[in-house]
């Protein structure tokens, strides 16, 4: 007995491929045998639905389908929408052979088991297997997590529940293909994959220059004449650090192995004058002998 399609899919004839599309895939993750083990009416309604959409949604094949050239195996009828009239019967509701409609034994032009279960005169079409769409997402990660690698739980569209390894180093930007985890496939094909985008939340203060990181230090005058010992955040804690004496502005000072992976972390000094008046600080100044600190 013939299905309809549509109804298979629950989709009108009216339907856009989209619309087509979206009825699938909610039907796919519903009767999937890998969710509906030891189920035969799962499996069966998944080969039905895989079946429908293997015709509805390749164009082609669509088009075929509504003007009745397939039928919903995907085999064809040999006549059209249009059709010879009779019922479907190219030659009318006569027979050109003589005797009763349809007396004629056609066994005698194709052989005589052509027409039984296993024969068919155009071939014996199973839907191909399909590969399942990829899905795409977006997981937002902190700055810190993208530099040193970490592990988040993702729920994806296609109804999956993974765990996605961010890689140590990690680029904002950069794209994770995870194989196999995105929509089922039909009929036996692998399933899609996901395609994991990665945004990288900026930080408060340090900044990435490949695999170095950068932080911008304030210090006090103090600090930058006679020098300090002062404590500073770096990717894995807090290490204690010293400031030289009589230390500039733009002073880089290096921190080995505390990047990304084998980068080191460099501290640009920024040297902060008193945000209050000092009277004394001003006397102190003004004894100091007059330098030459420019070259033009």
């Amino acid at each position: 007995m013939s299905k309809n399609l549509y109804h298979c899919l629950g989709v009108s004839k009216n339907s856009s491929d989209s619309e087509i599309k979206s009825a699938y895939r909610k039907l796919a993750r519903k009767y999937h045998p890998d969710i509906n083990q030891n189920n035969e009416e799962a499996s069966n309604k998944f080969k039905e639905i895989s079946s429908a959409y293997d015709i509805l949604g390749d164009k082609v094949k669509k088009a075929k389908y509504d003007n009745g050239e397939i039928d919903d195996q995907g085999k064809q009828t040999g006549y059209g929408a249009s059709g010879f009239g009779g019922g479907g019967n190219p030659f009318g509701g006569g027979n050109p052979f003589g005797g009763a409609a349809g007396g004629f034994d056609f066994s005698s032009i194709f052989g005589e088991d052509v027409f039984s279960s296993g024969g068919n005169p155009f071939g014996n079409r199973q839907p191909r297997p399909k590969k399942g769409e990829d899905v795409k997402h977006v997981i937002s990660v902190e700055f810190v997590d993208a530099c040193l690698g970490t592990e988040k739980k993702l729920n994806l569209s296609s109804g999956k529940s993974i765990n996605v390894k961010v890689p140590a180093g990690s680029l904002d930007g950069q794209t994770l293909r995870l194989k196999e985890q995105g929509f089922l496939g039909s009929y036996g094909a692998k399933s899609g994959d996901a395609l994991i985008t990665i945004k990288v939340k900026k930080h408060k203060y340090f900044e990435r220059d490949g695999n170095n990181i950068i932080l911008h230090l304030p210090i006090s005058l103090k600090e930058a004449i006679l020098g300090a010992k002062i404590t500073i955040p770096t990717l894995t804690g807090k290490v204690a650090m010293k400031i030289p004496t009589y230390s500039n502005s733009g002073d880089k000072i290096r921190l080995k192995g505390k990047g990304v992976k084998s980068g080191d972390q460099y501290i640009i000094l920024e040297v902060m004058t008193p945000s209050e008046k000092d009277k004394s600080l001003e006397k102190a100044i003004e004894k100091l002998p007059d330098e030459d600190v420019r070259n033009f």
